[in-house]
């Protein structure tokens, strides 16, 4: 067998008994993360591996924890947060109460970002602000929850919190450990949701969807938009990733507000 039709019955059996949908995904990105399992578990190809998940629930675990969408940090892109801070300031000095939807939201720190830039931003009334969290994932989201965070080898939490002059208003730390304070943890709110295939949500005046773009397919980019469309009010804001661009079917949807920093206002 070939290691193309390899990585195919891989993938059809991760569909079929990890409940996976990988049509959603590109080819690359679901080969970097198996690949991945596959070095951390010294498999050498597709088979090997298939044979290993036939075996273990607990590599069935791992892997479709790998699979999610995860990736994500405290402020990321810092640059883009200052012009975001700018939009969420005039929204809430001119509108009422201002709903903004982070998906998918991986573990909370993107919409635990926003509450804590609400509460530093003296333009901004985080009074009138109400953030919504949604992943796919149940397991990230039961971290977003419990709102707790370890610094590591690869995640330094302190670098992260850059963006801010003092971070002790918004996290508790010990030592390695940060924990987020309950005046942010008031403001924001967390539920299981699809983005591709759930169901639009309704008026709200910012979402932000970042850097989920470049590992769907291409074919699935255009529903995502036409939800997060139907999910805006008229004149809402929506933030994509430094790295993304809004596909050319919804182009006319959007209008550009800082197109550096990828933030749009839809038509």
């Amino acid at each position: 067998m070939t290691e193309t039709r390899s990585f195919e019955s891989l993938l059809s059996f991760i569909e079929r008994e990890l409940e996976f949908e990988s049509a959603f995904y590109n080819d690359a990105y679901l080969d970097r993360r198996i690949t991945a399992r596959m070095r951390r578990t010294d498999n050498d190809g597709y088979r090997e591996y298939k044979r290993l998940l036939t075996e273990s629930d607990e590599e069935k675990e791992r892997l479709l924890d790998s699979l999610s969408i995860n990736v994500t940090g405290f402020f990321r892109n810092p640059d883009a947060w200052e012009k975001l801070a700018t939009v969420v300031a005039e929204l809430t000095s001119s509108t009422g109460r201002v709903r903004i939807w982070s998906a998918p939201c991986a573990d909370g720190r993107e919409p635990y970002s926003l509450a804590m830039l609400a509460l530093d931003d003296d333009r901004i009334d985080e009074h009138r602000i109400e953030i919504l969290g949604t992943d796919i994932n149940a397991d990230v989201l039961a971290t977003a929850r419990a709102g707790e965070y370890k610094s590591s080898q690869t995640t330094d939490i302190a670098g992260e919190l850059g963006l801010l002059v003092d971070h002790e208003p918004y996290l508790e730390r010990d030592g390695d450990h940060y924990r987020v304070r309950e005046r942010v943890r008031r403001l924001v709110s967390f539920e299981q949701h699809d983005l591709i295939r759930g169901e639009p949500k309704r008026g709200f005046d910012l979402v932000l969807c970042r850097n989920l773009l470049i590992y769907i397919d291409s074919s699935y980019k255009t529903p995502v938009f036409e939800t997060i469309w139907e999910s805006l009010r008229e004149g809402g804001h929506l933030m994509i990733g430094m790295t993304e661009t809004l596909p050319s079917s919804c182009r006319e949807q959007f209008e550009p507000v800082y197109k550096r920093e990828r933030i749009y206002r839809r038509r």
